[in-house]
């Protein structure tokens, strides 16, 4: 059996779409794949998935080796966004209820999936009282903050009394003003009901646009200037993407580079849960892993057993028997492009 394990890769990825917030850290959201009741006679033949900046592609094979016909829910879990005062997170389509432009297709047949959303603030649900009163479930977004701003005086100090929003107050230059952010968490899944026919393969395929959190600078450089690649958070970051020596003597020299044409790195990240396709059985049969790159100007650090460069703009790994034991991380690094 194969496992996925923590070998360090260093890479040229596609450059990343232009940041909305080039001075604020945009915190990205971990997606990933499809998950279901589990039963022994459903397995995964196989998975391949497919990660850029733009896109996320998943391609699979299922297999009922039962001696009947298994129907069952599937579901694709969303990120919980959470809204804040403090931070922003990278949304794909802020305004539209499929926030990360969600499909699926079954023996590719289009499936219109069923949507189940939710609302809380402090751990109470609050759905129903924002649909009542015309706001956006998605806690961030031009249309949200239009909507609470028209709200009634009287019904934001209750709402903030409730932790479902709090007040920001600013002055622009003409006076002070009162923004109301909202706060509460919004739970996402989409579902369908699937039937695994016995004795056969069922083909399933869902895309999605990635949430890539992105920041101006790197976070992971330490303050000591004599040992910039040091310290806790580096620790944390080379950990979780599995920096290794080319990478990070990679990144030094960019870094010089950049200070003597007074320039700066941004470092951005793409997430992927890859744990849940240990629902389907325990293990994958056959996995097989694309990054796709795009550009050759952008550096880029993931974990993984047997990566290769396959082409211009892609790295692949594959294996057989995968048992997914850990998500996917990838950290890039580019120089900013305006």
């Amino acid at each position: 059996m194969m496992k996925w394990t923590a070998v360090g890769v260093t890479a040229l990825l596609a450059g990343i779409p232009g940041l909305a917030y080039a001075n604020d850290t945009m915190a990205e959201l971990a997606a990933g794949g499809l998950t279901f009741v589990s039963t022994d006679d459903v397995s995964m033949q196989s998975e391949d998935l497919y990660i850029s900046p733009k896109q996320v592609r998943v391609d699979y094979v299922f297999h009922n080796g039962g001696d009947h016909d298994r129907t069952t829910v599937v579901a694709f879990p969303m990120p919980d966004i959470e809204g804040s005062g403090d931070f922003i997170v990278s949304v794909p389509n802020p305004d539209s209820d499929n926030f990360m432009n969600f499909s699926v297709a079954i023996d590719d047949k289009p499936v219109n999936p069923e949507i189940d959303r939710h609302a809380f603030a402090v751990d109470v649900d609050v759905t129903q009282e924002l649909k009542d009163h015309g706001i956006p479930l998605l806690p961030f977004g031009e249309t949200t903050s239009k909507a609470l701003a028209a709200l009634p005086k009287d019904l934001l100090a209750d709402w903030i009394e409730r932790g479902i929003v709090i007040p920001m107050d600013y002055d622009d230059g003409s006076g002070w003003k009162t923004d109301y952010v909202p706060v509460w968490k919004l739970k996402t899944t989409y579902w369908w009901r699937t039937t695994f026919p016995a004795g056969r393969d069922l083909r399933v395929a869902h895309r999605y646009t990635p949430s890539v959190g992105a920041t101006a600078g790197l976070n992971f450089i330490g303050v000591d200037e004599n040992a910039p690649f040091s310290g806790e958070e580096f620790d944390r970051e080379k950990q979780r993407y599995c920096f290794d020596d080319d990478f990070v003597k990679t990144v030094a020299k960019r870094l010089a580079d950049a200070k003597t044409q007074d320039s700066y790195l941004q470092e951005s990240w793409i997430s992927y849960v890859l744990t849940t396709g240990a629902n389907w059985g325990g293990t994958i049969g056959h996995f097989h892993l694309t990054v796709d790159k795009g550009d050759t100007d952008t550096l880029v650090s993931f974990c993984g057993s047997g990566v290769k460069k396959t082409g211009p703009t892609t790295f692949e790994l594959t294996a057989d028997d995968f048992y997914p034991e850990r998500n996917i991380d990838i950290a890039l690094v580019r120089r900013p492009t305006d």
